[in-house]
């Protein structure tokens, strides 16, 4: 166990950041085929694809509200666990992630239930119209059946991840995924069902992961074990968590007040043709967005354990590593979507109208995203430094503060229908991702001094 602990402390650097980063880049690339191969495949079902798109596209936020208290949870007990286990205090480390365990359960029991309850008035309010609301309901009911499981793979894989363990937090990704991915043509084209075939794969590949998990995490190689006895919440735990964990929370739930807000743009100032496409761009944005995201979170746990052990000299030099890497990545992959997005918009559709109105939005939409990796790298590593409020602040920023408002202000004041919202995405990305850089620089400077 000390052995372990130490590397994150003492191994050369490079070395250690990409060997702890990639596997969880490759777990978020995976991660994210549960969403990408779902809309893969309904998007190309013969007669209906379209419309089924659209029905999908219209669930994301409920999907997206339950990853954000899974977030919450993961990500705030995961950093909080790895500050601890810096500071060798791994007594505090296990009642974090046991706790955590208990705060999942609850949460997956709550959102399950409620959302089940008010799922037609939710579907309808996210956008959904008599065309699209029998394919929404289908995928949602079997989808939240499935809550628990989803959530204690999201919840419960970032402490995997944080021990060292990078290579087994992505097998616990990959199993899942690639399950999904085998189920998917057998449920939703073999056996006939559709959209619910699709929900069907997700929460049985899910359910898979969740056992995964929790085996390795009860098992003798993890440091962390959950235990009975540290299962009762602890209030002084629980905020410690909820503080650091309301800024990932913040990220993931903004994102489903967004996707409500242009779901409903689409529907005003288009149509269902252009709820499709708003599915399909905000793929396309996740496709940026986790990859970066997965790198980030696989070398969190090195700024966490050093700013915990006071090695500032260490963390300086894993953020600049982790900044290069990541802008880097967003502008060539950014750039490579402006250059041909009807290669990427042919992946989810073979609809050739489709593809023809959605090549320019696409290229505007995404713009912004070229500058995320700076904020993704500055976000992350004040998570790491346990710095809760400003990461909240930042997390607001970009969704609240900035891209709702414009959503909803510039289709409507400067008359720009549908276009107004793909500008409003761009802006609020580019000034979101400028403020967070000089935000970070002048905070982290105070924190860490100068010891570049």
């Amino acid at each position: 166990m000390e052995k372990k602990e130490n590397r994150l402390g003492t191994v050369p650097l490079k070395g250690l950041i990409f060997g702890m980063a990639m596997p969880t880049v490759a777990a978020q690339l995976v991660n994210l085929l549960y969403n990408v191969v779902d809309r893969i495949y309904v998007g190309h079902i013969p007669g209906q694809g379209t419309m089924a798109l659209a029905g999908l596209g219209i669930t994301f936020p409920v999907l997206v509200l339950i990853t954000a208290f899974a977030n919450l949870v993961g990500m705030g007990g995961s950093n909080r666990a790895s500050i601890a286990m810096g500071q060798g205090n791994y007594t505090v480390a296990e009642k974090i992630i046991s706790n955590c365990f208990t705060m999942i359960v609850i949460c997956s029991l709550v959102l399950a239930a409620g959302f089940m309850v008010f799922k037609t008035p939710v579907l309808m309010a996210f956008g959904a119209s008599e065309a699209t609301l029998p394919y929404a309901d289908s995928y949602v009911t079997i989808y939240l059946m499935g809550t628990f499981f989803v959530m204690i793979t999201l919840g419960l894989n970032p402490f995997i991840t944080n021990q060292g363990f990078a290579k087994t937090s992505m097998a616990t990704t990959c199993i899942g995924a690639v399950l999904n991915i085998v189920l998917d043509p057998i449920f939703i084209y073999g056996l006939n069902m559709g959209v619910q075939g699709a929900a069907l794969a997700t929460v049985l590949s899910q359910a898979v992961s969740a056992v995964w998990v929790l085996r390795f995490l009860n098992g003798k190689k993890s440091m962390l074990q959950i235990r009975r006895c540290n299962l009762r919440l602890d209030g002084e735990i629980v905020g410690s968590v909820i503080s650091l964990g309301i800024s990932p929370f913040v990220m993931s739930a903004t994102e489903c007040l967004i996707q409500l807000t242009f779901n409903n743009g689409m529907k005003t100032y288009g149509n269902d043709l252009y709820v499709s496409l708003m599915s399909i761009m905000f793929s396309i944005n996740q496709g940026v967005w986790m990859p970066l995201q997965g790198f980030c979170q696989g070398v969190q746990p090195i700024v966490g354990y050093n700013y915990g052990a006071k090695n500032y000299k260490r963390v300086w030099k894993t953020f600049y590593t982790m900044l290069a890497v990541c802008l880097s990545f967003s502008a060539l992959l950014v750039g490579s979507i402006l250059l041909v997005p009807q290669a990427y918009l042919g992946l989810f559709t073979d609809n050739a109208e489709l593809i023809g109105m959605g090549c320019a939005p696409l290229r505007l939409f995404m713009l912004g995203m070229m500058l995320m990796g700076a904020q993704g790298a500055c976000q992350q590593t004040f998570l790491g430094l346990g710095q809760a409020k400003i990461s909240v602040f930042i997390a607001m920023l970009r969704k609240v503060i900035l891209l709702w408002p414009l959503a909803l202000l510039l289709p409507r004041v400067m008359d720009l229908g549908v276009w107004g919202l793909y500008l409003a995405e761009a802006v609020s990305d580019t000034i979101s991702a400028t403020v967070c850089t000089i935000l970070f620089f002048r905070r982290a400077g105070k924190m860490l001094g100068d010891n570049k």
